[in-house]
């Protein structure tokens, strides 16, 4: 058993070594891909004015499904055209080892959604908006958690943008605590957040996966 245990690793490592220069052309689309998207919406929320936790809450969440279903039939569709199995075992370790911080975040959000869902009925009008911005923050270390876990599996640099979330999403969060204008327009500061950190830091990071790997290919 412990032999069998040991060579199917070894095998497993094998494989991840041979695919690092795969994931890396696949990595590139991938998070032009959820950039783009998150850009997108960041703007698009900012001129649609969500201006409460729920609409907040709810349009973030759907825009991280639309977005991580997009990303998901985009490596699909790459390991066809390469003629590739799809769901192998390396891709199950990476999925495997994101997951968790991934369903924390969005458990938390899920919860945001069904408090202020049944607070709003209740709440005053006149009773200030609460400032959820907590969640985005949230959001963004627990994402670096998941790209660092992931990064095991993958080349290095995952590792690195992992870190990045995580450091610059708890500045952030010293940063909002302390400095009081940040938390004048919640919503405003949460959208903002979103699309510095889920939108222009992946298209950053696929821009120099793309510009690299064209360096490495010539």
């Amino acid at each position: 058993m412990d032999s069998n245990w040991a060579a199917e690793h070894l095998q497993v490592i094998r494989t991840l070594m041979e695919r690092s220069a795969l994931y890396r052309r696949a990595l590139a689309p991938v998070t032009i891909l959820v950039g783009a998207a998150g850009t997108t919406a960041s703007v698009s929320a900012w001129l649609l004015k969500f201006e409460t936790p729920l609409a907040f809450s709810v349009y973030w969440i759907s825009v991280g499904i639309i977005s991580a279903v997009s990303a998901l039939l985009l490596v699909r569709q790459q390991a066809i055209r390469q003629k590739e199995e799809f769901w192998t075992p390396p891709t199950r370790r990476v999925v495997q080892a994101a997951l968790p911080a991934l369903l924390i975040g969005f458990v938390l959000g899920l919860a945001v959604v069904i408090a202020e869902a049944q607070a709003g009925f209740a709440r005053h009008p006149a009773r200030p908006t609460p400032d959820i911005t907590w969640l985005p923050l949230a959001w963004i270390v627990l994402y670096g958690c998941a790209l660092h876990a992931a990064g095991f599996f993958t080349p290095r640099g995952l590792r690195w943008l992992g870190w990045i979330f995580v450091f610059g999403g708890l500045v952030c969060l010293f940063v909002w605590l302390w400095v009081r204008p940040f938390r004048s327009q919640p919503q405003l500061t949460g959208n903002l957040l979103m699309g510095t950190f889920f939108g222009l830091l992946h298209l950053a990071y696929g821009t120099y996966l793309s510009v690299t790997e064209r360096k490495n290919a010539a």
